[in-house]
This record gives C-alpha cells, sequence and structure tokens, in this order.
C-alpha cells in the first residue's frame, strides 16, 4: 500500500504544498468544496425528480 505510514501522508502533504503554493491552496479547496456543493446538490435534485416521475407514472395507469 502506498500511504501505510503516517511519514508518508507527511511527505505527500510537504510535496503537494511545494507544487501548488501555500497561496494557492485555500483557494483551490474552496473551488473544489463548492464544486462538491453543486455536485451534491444536483445528485439530490436528480432523485428527487426521479421519484416525482416514478410517481406520475404510477398514477397514469
Amino acid at each position: 500500500m502506498f500511504l501505510k505510514e503516517p511519514s508518508h501522508i507527511l511527505i505527500l502533504l510537504i510535496v503537494i504544498l511545494v507544487l501548488f503554493g501555500a497561496k494557492r491552496l485555500p483557494d483551490s479547496a474552496r473551488s473544489l468544496g463548492r464544486s462538491m456543493r453543486i455536485f451534491k446538490s444536483e445528485m439530490k435534485e436528480m432523485g428527487t425528480e426521479e421519484k416525482k416521475s416514478e410517481g406520475d407514472t404510477t398514477s397514469e395507469k
């Protein structure tokens, strides 16, 4: 396994910090959080629309 020890995680975090820089990481995390929130709300909306369409087809029978 790749990340078996805590030192591996620490090294990975340091590499990410060096690659992206301390300035860009909060902005990247914020945009990722917004994207995940939008994705979750869209998936929830699709589920409710699917349930509504199932309800409509059962009432038509």
